[in-house]
């Protein structure tokens, strides 16, 4: 299904400031994000459920769908809007299989191997990265770089000129532009939001960095 990546933010429960991540939640989808994933490696099955439903009534207001990092099952259990897996995750095929057509699924893509062998079929869309290094999660490899963005970025694009993708890791107001610059449609961030002292203007402010570019980025190959 079409999916808007221009601000996907992630909410989990490691990095609030101190607030509930249905607040957060709340406050990022006022501020301009256009997708929500919850990602918690920590809590139990029941808690992340519970958490799950909350976060979803939270972005109902906003229309903002809802995504689980990883869990098929807390998707299936929450009445999520879909999943975000990585390499080592469920394989795309099984979790479009439970969660049926109608699902959002990403896919977590760092070479441009595993973005030859995406299976752009059956997910919704990519997230490339990490883009930049970064402290809200353990980054197992170096940093690909907006260069490194770009090449597999174009591997997508000549596979599928229209298929979505948004870059991860790292990302804040001064270095987004470059990665829609680089070619994603969107961007993944946890930190620039969830740490900010206001998290819907950092919202506010990136969502505009990436409005502008993705324009700037129209406008540079004479679309309208």
């Amino acid at each position: 299904m079409p999916v808007d990546l221009r601000l996907y933010a992630i909410v989990d429960p490691e990095h609030t400031a101190g607030r509930s991540l249905p607040e957060l939640a709340t406050l990022v989808a006022r501020g301009g994000a256009t997708l929500v994933q919850l990602r918690d490696k920590r809590s139990d099955t029941r808690a992340m459920v519970g958490t799950a439903r909350a976060v979803k009534a939270a972005l109902a207001p906003f229309g903002v769908p809802l995504l689980i990092n990883d869990r098929v099952d807390v998707a299936l259990a929450s009445g999520a809007d879909g999943v975000h897996v990585g390499q080592t995750d469920m394989a795309a095929d099984d979790a479009r299989r439970l969660l049926g057509k109608n699902a959002i699924i990403g896919l977590s893509i760092n070479t441009e191997a595993l973005a030859e062998a995406a299976p752009i079929e059956t997910i919704d869309y990519v997230g490339i990265g990490g883009v930049y290094a970064t402290m809200s999660k353990d980054q197992k490899k170096p940093p690909i770089g907006v260069d490194g963005l770009r090449r597999i970025v174009d591997v997508f694009r000549r596979r599928d000129p229209k298929f979505p993708s948004c870059a991860i890791a790292g990302i804040n107001a001064a270095n987004a532009g470059a990665t829609i610059a680089a070619g994603a449609d969107g961007v993944s961030v946890i930190s620039a939001l969830s740490l900010a002292s206001d998290p819907a203007a950092a919202a506010r402010t990136m969502r505009k960095v990436v409005d502008d570019a993705l324009a700037a980025r129209k406008r540079a190959r004479g679309e309208t």
